[in-house]
């Protein structure tokens, strides 16, 4: 029988906390991100200010999605670009299969998308037999070695210099000890050709534009532009929770998502794509097309109070800052989307039954909310979330028995006063110990409960 996937996420969470490399790596690397970000956020005059006007703008998209949806795609074919709506990941595959057969293309490059990791493209294509090659420095790195990104913004986090300097040597046999400076150099020299014999380049959007029907995509390499001009044929998949109103939403949330994602002012390339190239146009694809993509996304937007987290842009800020997420890292989260924001919204992309566990993986501090540039309440969504599991009968018999015993006891005060301290720390260790977990201590009850103890002071006082 198939391992679950809660069970899966326990045994790899108890091996990676343990992994000493892998905290130094991580804790390396986020005390980096940290600093970057004080800096970077203390640029804004009024950061709360921007981050309430971010809520209020995708509260208002999320109240009115279908609209922006078909005003996007009608400004967006107004320019001759072409829209293609996937109810699932196999439909938004099989429209991808179709352009690469119809162009009768062997070979892809793409640029950095989650929404294409999420439908798990690149393997879906080397099944076809087609070459799919990743231009992102982290994610080439990351289909190397045939593994998930770790992270939204930095897939490769989980990886040392030394370690990504020993990759290269294995595959393309550069020196042992080189540098960053001399790996990026070897990549883009790797990488360069691609873009000019690729038939396809596939993109993902940071943003979808209703207005202007354009989509808006933000990076550090310049790979998105490249792979978005050279090649004959442009495909965007993109989640439909990603689209804002109007270009001027762009001047609160581009700052919003450099800051929270690396710290910066602004990334250094943020590009619109508005169609396919024009007749007065020197360069761009002859043929642009974008699949807007639900995957689950409609059954969350169902959800009254869980729908904020479509607000999500993927900046990685609450990832950065969850001390189970530095514990644990991403890879054990066995999800396209890790972290706090993960714990949220995979119950509803990808089954409550199969990821009630990660809402139950946090240690509900807040950081997450207080963090997050878009104001989702993540701690209160990941308390309704389990709720949900609950109203949907997925606690187990035991968990049910035990809490029904426990709210028959809590509201009999006489029972609960009748057993002494000792006994209730008798019972309470031999029965949840190893629930609460060997790594933990169960706290110990006082000898006598609250209320007798205040009866007794109030006897002393008369």
């Amino acid at each position: 029988m198939a391992e679950s996937t809660a069970n899966t996420f326990i045994k790899e969470s108890a091996q990676k906390a343990f992994d000493t490399k892998h905290r130094d790596i991580i804790n390396y690397n986020i005390d980096k991100y940290s600093m970057a970000f004080e800096k970077g956020k203390s640029k804004f005059a009024d950061l709360e200010n921007s981050k309430i006007k971010a809520n209020l703008i995708k509260w208002k998209v999320m109240e009115n999605l279908d609209r922006y949806l078909l005003q996007f795609e009608a400004n967006f074919t107004a320019r001759g670009g072409k829209v293609i709506w996937a109810n699932d990941a196999t439909e938004a595959l099989d429209e991808i299969y179709s352009i690469i057969a119809r162009k009768k293309a062997k070979s892809v490059v793409k640029s950095k998308s989650m929404a294409t990791e999420e439908i798990e493209l690149n393997h879906f294509l080397a099944s076809k037999n087609i070459e799919a090659i990743e231009t992102d420095l982290g994610e080439y790195i990351i289909q190397l070695l045939d593994q998930k990104p770790y992270h939204f913004v930095t897939p490769a986090m989980h990886l040392s210099l030394e370690d990504i300097a020993k990759l290269f040597h294995e595959k393309f046999d550069t020196p042992l000890d080189a540098s960053a400076e001399q790996l990026t150099m070897k990549a883009r020299e790797l990488l360069r050709d691609r873009y000019l014999s690729a038939e396809i380049g596939i993109t993902g959007a940071n943003f979808l534009i209703a207005e202007t029907g354009s989509i808006a995509i933000t990076e550090n390499e310049g790979n998105a532009r490249l792979t978005s001009t050279f090649p004959k044929t442009h495909i965007a998949v993109v989640g439909i929770e990603k689209i804002i109103p109007n270009v001027q939403d762009l001047e609160v949330f581009w700052p919003l998502l450099s800051t929270h994602g690396t710290g910066q002012n602004l990334t250094v390339y943020n590009t619109l794509l508005t169609g396919p190239k024009q007749s007065y146009e020197s360069d761009g694809p002859e043929e642009m097309y974008v699949i807007l993509l639900d995957n689950g996304r409609s059954k969350l937007l169902a959800q009254k109070e869980q729908r904020q987290g479509l607000y999500c842009i993927r900046c990685g800020a609450c990832l950065n800052v969850c001390p189970i997420y530095q514990n644990i890292g991403g890879h054990t989260y066995e999800t396209t989307y890790q972290g706090p924001i993960g714990s949220l919204i995979s119950p509803h992309l990808n089954g409550m039954k199969e990821f009630k566990h990660l809402s139950y993986a946090s240690t509900l501090c807040g950081k997450c909310t207080e963090v997050c540039p878009v104001g989702i309440d993540i701690q209160r969504m990941l308390l309704v979330n389990r709720k949900d599991s609950v109203d949907q009968g997925l606690a187990t018999k035991t968990e049910q028995k035990v809490w029904q015993w426990f709210t028959y006891g809590i509201m009999r005060r006489k029972l609960i006063d009748f057993f002494g301290g000792k006994f209730k720390n008798f019972f309470l260790k031999k029965l949840f110990q190893k629930t609460w977990g060997d790594q933990r201590e169960l706290p110990k009850l006082a000898d006598k409960s609250f209320s007798k103890q205040w009866k007794e002071h109030q006897k002393n006082k008369e």
